[in-house]
């Protein structure tokens, strides 16, 4: 591992430690306390403080100070453990994530559920996304300022400006009413299937209205990073010497264009493949979509703070890892980084 890789990797490591600190305190500055979100008016002031005990709501959340009863003041002192902030980075260390204040359950098994369910759905999108953007990129910036490039470029500024979940409601509509599509959720409802294969052409089917979504929508952003990338090389010193030479087109996109421009559509690809971990809120609540974006929306409302924590920390730690992955990957493409 060269120089430029370990100050990378030393980097990501000293972020990750920074979002692991302040995903504790950021959502205990959220107002309420979390005990009482169980809206049930025949709870007794006893069973909320012991709510509050069960889940260690009644610990200080960093100060031993905090604690109300003198005599717990010395072991407190003496144990870290004692405090919220001090059982999180323990449990964490163990991976651990808790309990959800709402459905009982470890917050890891919920996130890994939730998880499957973005990939499934964020995935076959990406993949199009990527595949469509730079394609229909490469074609703009080669037929410049005819029809073709102007259609591509207003299209794809549409597609980047139009507000994700208005679209998503607008390709919602257009695909029940006009082909049948399911409009949300994963399975239909009280569907029995005598096959594995029969349910998973009815996940198949729910798919498609969000994986359109999805893939338009990102798709533009590509088109519009390629186009500029590859109209700017097509400027270069070395694409006009390639001209010269009497390359084709083609020749000068695949040899010259491509390998060039990618350096800074790989940037825009990684970060959003880092946000892919949290899910497409807009898209996932839109279609009813148990992904973790629909998981994160909902654990707001019942300031369920470990898989807030979780859900923060999964996707904190994937831009992360994204974005150290494009920084040696731009490393291996552009040998010139590796002695900046």
């Amino acid at each position: 591992m060269n120089r430029y890789a370990l100050k990378k990797t030393g980097w990501a490591v000293l972020t990750v430690g920074f979002v692991i600190v302040l995903n504790f305190f950021l959502f205990r500055i959220l107002p309420g306390d979390p005990a009482k979100m169980v809206r049930d008016p025949r709870l007794k002031k006893d069973v909320v403080e012991a709510i509050r005990v069960r889940f260690g709501l009644d610990e200080p959340v960093i100060n031993c100070v905090e604690k109300i009863s003198p005599l717990k003041l010395g072991s407190c002192l003496a144990n870290p453990l004692e405090t919220q902030f001090g059982r999180y980075i323990v449990n964490l260390a163990q991976g651990e994530l808790g309990i959800s204040f709402h459905t009982q359950r470890p917050v890891a098994d919920m996130l890994a559920e939730s998880l499957l369910n973005t990939l499934l759905l964020i995935g076959p999108g990406t993949i199009l996304s990527i595949i469509f953007g730079v394609l229909l990129g490469l074609v703009a910036a080669w037929k410049s300022r005819t029809a073709i490039d102007y259609s591509a470029l207003i299209g794809s500024l549409i597609a980047w400006a139009a507000p994700t979940f208005w679209f998503g409601i607008i390709v919602l509509f257009w695909g029940s009413s006009r082909l049948g599509l399911p409009i949300g959720g994963k399975l239909t409802a009280g569907a029995d299937y005598a096959t594995v294969w029969e349910q998973w052409l009815d996940i198949g089917r729910h798919l498609i209205l969000p994986t359109i979504t999805y893939t338009i929508i990102f798709a533009g952003q590509y088109t519009l990073f390629m186009r500029s990338a590859v109209l700017e090389i097509f400027a270069e010193d070395y694409t006009l010497t390639a001209k010269a030479k009497g390359l084709g087109t083609f020749q000068i996109l695949r040899k010259h264009a491509l390998p060039n421009a990618m350096l800074p559509t790989i940037t825009i690809v990684a970060l959003n493949l880092g946000f892919v971990v949290a899910g497409a809120i807009e898209i996932e609540t839109v279609f009813s979509w148990p992904g973790l974006g629909l998981t994160v929306v909902e654990a707001v409302g019942r300031q369920d703070f470990p898989v807030l924590q979780g859900a923060f920390l999964l996707l904190a730690v994937s831009v992360i890892l994204a974005n150290l992955g494009a920084d040696l990957l731009y490393s291996y493409l552009d040998p010139r980084i590796k002695t900046s």
